[in-house]
């Protein structure tokens, strides 16, 4: 099996040489050997593992979400636990939208009550992130 350096591996997975450190630092990813000279030797299974993270993080999941994902990825019956899982970060992501819903439409209103103010002193965008009360 090849080996890759920091360098490669990182090209190939698309993150950045930093990524891979942390990934690794964070035991998200498998064991990895060195070489004589002490560099790092990636093989498949890491840039797998790496890709997985990425594509996990993209989808909104916590690096520690995704260490139990990576846990449940080795047992072939873990198929009900990951469903509920992801149901979890479906309900999450549902909550998440509600919230800036909310959020835009509260600026909305601020900027069209602004808009009939020309003057920063009666800006009710000002005022309310001052502490004025026109988020409530």
């Amino acid at each position: 099996m090849p080996t890759l350096s920091t360098g490669e591996i990182a090209e190939r997975a698309d993150v950045n040489v930093h990524t891979v450190r942390y990934y690794e630092e964070r035991e998200l990813l498998p064991p990895v050997p060195r070489s004589a000279a002490g560099h790092r030797r990636f093989d498949d299974e890491h840039l797998a593992h790496i890709r997985f993270v990425k594509r996990a993080q993209q989808l909104g999941f916590t690096l520690e979400e995704i260490r139990e994902l990576l846990s449940l990825r080795a047992d072939p019956e873990a198929g009900e636990e990951v469903r509920q899982k992801t149901e979890e970060k479906i309900e999450e992501v549902e909550a998440k939208i509600r919230d800036l819903k909310r959020i835009k439409e509260k600026l909305t209103e601020l900027e069209e009550a602004c808009r009939e103010h020309g003057d920063a002193d009666d800006c009710l965008v000002l005022h309310a992130l001052e502490g004025g009360g026109a988020t409530d």
